[in-house]
């Protein structure tokens, strides 16, 4: 293992991992007190070599690493890849590429849904993960031994994850499910998030045009505060707080002081002022304008349907070994109880073959449930 804290040596370290065709590649990062991850460590391996590069150092220049991330000859092993290209992508503009997934490949396997990285290697290996400095202070410096090697024991078991994961990815047919997956957590889209975009973000539901016109104001606000300052979007204002505002639409300071879900005197903030603004913007936009309130849910004529398309998924998820998770949400299956043509993932590609076809078959009374031996089985209908 060796530590790198100069641009030099971290060129020749991507050099040499740069002739490998596939590499592993892990982060260490801060985000509790900031919006954008603060990057402080890097792990990568080939099955030479495994190295450490302190992005804190003093002059270093992370450039050839980007490159490496962008590099189409060389395939890039992460577990929950999600946050680690969120860092590529916002301090390079660009998405590492091409990417393997080993949490992904697990649910597709049938590991479990959003199985933990430390789960996955001693299943996998049978090594149990020091979890010792999972949550050290990465930023401290000078980086002590035993950081080094914790991070060096994420990239180098890795290797063995991977390796376990697509040997059984291609012997079960499965490569082609997690490249779908793969397709959408390498676009740009996904992570070009835009403050107009911030209040799809939000658990909170809205009903009415005007309410949704207001949410989307006030939580473009609060994307635009927190990433103008550079703090937790909750250090600006929490969900519940917009949603609440989206609610009651408070016009003034006065109305927005009753709102039980921000602390007393918030009104008096500087951010006082501008909620009240953001809520008046929503108000005086034109309806029409607006996306869609809502996908069709399920009411009381389709709960039973969403009730068994449970029943269904939880079948098909034990009978071929996938995670439940990662073929259909329970928001899918209210959207298909409602509506045979939904857009949603269940009803494309593998997913529709492997549960969406069946799922639409149970809906409309070709295919029924029963119980054999104490296991639900599907039974084909005239």
């Amino acid at each position: 293992m060796k530590l790198i804290t100069s641009t030099g040596e971290l060129a020749a370290a991507c050099t040499r991992l740069a002739t490998h065709p596939v590499i592993t590649v892990d982060t260490e990062f801060l985000r509790e007190t900031t919006y954008y991850p603060l990057l402080c460590v890097i792990q990568m391996a080939s099955a030479d070599e495994a190295v450490v590069v302190d992005s804190l150092a003093p002059g270093l220049d992370l450039a050839p690493f980007f490159a490496l991330m962008g590099n189409e000859a060389v395939l890039k092993v992460f577990h929950a890849a999600r946050q680690d290209i969120e860092i590529v992508w916002h301090r390079a503009g660009t998405v590492p590429h091409p990417v393997f997934d080993t949490q992904v490949a697990a649910m597709v396997l049938g590991y479990g849904d959003s199985i933990a990285y430390d789960a996955l290697v001693e299943r996998i290996t049978g090594h149990r993960p020091d979890k010792t400095h999972r949550f050290t202070d990465w930023s401290r410096r000078p980086l002590t031994e035993e950081q080094l090697h914790y991070a060096v024991s994420d990239v180098t078991h890795l290797r063995e994850v991977f390796a376990a994961l697509d040997a059984d990815l291609k012997k079960r047919g499965r490569s082609d499910w997690v490249s779908e997956e793969m397709a959408v957590l390498t676009s740009p889209k996904t992570y070009d998030f835009h403050p107009e975009r911030a209040w799809e973000r939000l658990k909170t539901r809205v009903r009415k045009p005007k309410e949704l016109a207001v949410l989307m104001e006030v939580a473009a606000w609060r994307e635009q505060e927190a990433q103008s300052r550079d703090v937790p979007r909750s250090r600006i204002l929490k969900d519940d707080a917009i949603g609440d505002i989206a609610t009651h639409a408070p016009t003034s300071l006065e109305r927005l002081a009753n709102l039980r879900s921000l602390p007393k005197g918030f009104e008096r903030s500087k951010w006082g002022q501008d909620i009240v603004d953001a809520v008046q913007r929503g108000l005086a936009r034109d309806p029409h304008s607006l996306p869609k309130l809502d996908k069709p849910r399920a009411n009381a004529n389709t709960s039973a349907t969403v009730e068994l398309l449970k029943v269904l998924l939880r079948m098909t998820s034990e009978q071929h070994g996938v995670a439940s998770k990662v073929i259909a949400t329970v928001d899918d299956l209210e959207l298909i109880a409602a509506d045979d043509d939904a857009d949603v993932e269940a009803l494309h590609g593998w997913r529709r073959e492997l549960f969406g076809e069946a799922a639409l078959g149970l809906k409309h009374g070709r295919l029924a449930l029963a119980i054999n031996k104490g296991r639900v089985v599907p039974i084909t209908r005239d």
